[in-house]
């Protein structure tokens, strides 16, 4: 018998449509559908939109067939979850033709970078990971500004990530293939409360 708590709080079409209206309504508001229940953020502070910036420029000079997407995701194997990472490297067609809600076939990579809310803990470092692995996203880089660390998971088995690297910001870290690049986490020092 499944607990009521295990229950999605909707279909994920339902959902499509309600993050369509409640958008209208309650603007400045992000909406995600992650392990069956609804979930918003604020609109990200300039601190973070500066380390979007940053991540984009070194992916587009580093492979400029590629971008830094901000695109909304269907993730999750299980309850057909979807997730609007803060970046979502892939090809700059691959969502072409495709609706506000795209499949993560041509993802290369998605990013998030913590904000300074309650839910960041639970969101960022628990359901995002498993429900990214379960949807095959080969690399999903984690910035927490509140810890510090830059943290790459990789190797997705479509259950969780196998492999995970943390390391404090001011350490390089490599973002394995088919990313294949390294950063510099020097700058994002500057970039936290």
């Amino acid at each position: 018998m499944t607990a009521i708590h295990d229950r999605p709080q909707m279909l994920p079409e339902e959902f499509e449509e309600f993050a369509r209206l409640a958008g209208r309504v309650m603007e400045g508001m992000r909406w995600e559908f992650i392990n069956g229940k609804i979930g918003v953020t604020p609109v990200p502070d300039g601190d973070h939109g500066r380390i979007i910036q940053w991540l984009a420029r070194i992916c587009i000079q580093t492979n400029p067939d590629l971008w830094l997407h901000d695109q909304g995701l269907k993730v999750e194997t299980y309850r057909n979850g979807h997730a609007r990472p803060d970046g979502t490297l892939a090809p700059s067609d691959a969502f072409v033709g495709q609706g506000e809600w795209a499949e993560p076939t041509d993802v290369l990579m998605v990013a998030e970078v913590t904000s300074y809310d309650s839910d960041t803990d639970r969101r960022d470092r628990v359901e995002k990971p498993r429900a990214y692995a379960e949807a095959g996203i080969p690399v999903y880089l984690l910035i927490d500004r509140e810890a510090g660390e830059v943290t790459v998971f990789s190797e997705p088995d479509g259950v969780r990530y196998e492999s995970t690297k943390t390391v404090p910001f001011g350490k390089p870290i490599t973002l394995p293939a088919p990313v294949g690049f390294t950063l510099d986490t020097e700058p994002l020092k500057g970039w936290v409360r």
